[in-house]
């Protein structure tokens, strides 16, 4: 059951500058929130810091240097306040077909989109288990249930993201703290244009899966249906509920498609149920 805000909250998000996190930020300071708001530069820290309301904080972090980030956390709670609510946004996409890509992209696809996350959750857990209150939303993906050919390493970071997110629920909601994975489907911001990395195509055999498919991307990038502004308001519905979901789908597409998906799998355990329970021992 939804609830109003009854007093400010503190949110510690992610990636502020640009796309969902620039959006959610927005969202939560027009509420009344105040943002403790990370960025890669001086330029976008000043660009941040100067919203009118006065409760925007800056944080010059980025979440894939993992050193820093304890130190960051504590700076920005001494400076602002406890964090009520962290919002595991940061992240990127990263276009390319398994066999063509290096495995160090492949890392820093899960650096940034996964052990970032992780090391934010460490960094604000202590105080939140003290307090046992507290809110912790990680930004993963349509794409962390459903896949496509050629994000095969997106794919890979969001699905491990919805797996921690929902372990780590269960390991945390006996302390007050809730946590829930936030997964979009396709909205209009920049991850499919600038902000993407593509990895270069070197295989001929692999022209036919992936050619149409970065063509179509391309020429979607600011045509996507959902709209940010839209996704920060869902972002503060959740945090205002008593009961949080585990998961929380943003998008028409996103909820079609993944249950879609659901039906498939049934069909497919239906097919196979007879082979998957011949492995047991005979008792």
């Amino acid at each position: 059951m939804e609830q109003p805000m009854s007093s400010s909250k503190i949110f510690l998000i992610t990636g502020v500058s640009s796309g969902l996190g620039k959006a959610f930020a927005e969202g939560a300071l027009a509420a009344g929130h105040r943002v403790i708001g990370t960025v890669r530069n001086a330029e976008a820290a000043t660009a941040f810091a100067s919203d009118k309301s006065g409760r925007a904080h800056a944080v010059l972090l980025d979440v894939t240097n993992f050193g820093a980030i304890p130190d960051a956390v504590a700076m920005a709670e001494q400076a602002v306040g406890p964090i009520d609510v962290l919002v595991n946004n940061a992240g990127y996409g990263h276009e390319g077909i398994l066999e063509e890509t290096p495995l160090e992209d492949v890392r820093r696809q899960f650096d940034a989109n996964v052990f970032g996350a992780v090391a934010m959750i460490k960094a604000v857990l202590p105080g939140m288990r003290a307090r046992r209150s507290g809110r912790i939303i990680n930004v993963t993906s349509m794409g962390g249930f459903i896949t496509l050919p050629g994000i095969t390493a997106y794919c890979g970071s969001k699905f491990a993201l919805e797996g921690i997110s929902e372990a780590l629920g269960k390991e945390v909601k006996p302390l007050g703290i809730h946590v829930t994975a936030l997964a979009p489907g396709q909205f209009r911001t920049e991850w499919a244009g600038r902000s993407m990395v593509r990895a270069d195509r070197s295989i001929a055999d692999y022209d036919a899966v992936m050619d149409p498919i970065r063509k179509g991307r391309q020429a979607k990038s600011g045509k996507q249906p959902g709209d940010p502004a839209k996704a920060a308001q869902a972002l503060l519905k959740l945090v205002a509920s008593d009961n949080p979901p585990e998961r929380l789908y943003l998008g028409a597409d996103a909820l079609k498609l993944v249950g879609d998906k659901i039906e498939a799998m049934k069909a497919e355990m239906a097919a196979w149920e007879t082979v998957s329970r011949s492995t047991d021992f005979d008792e």
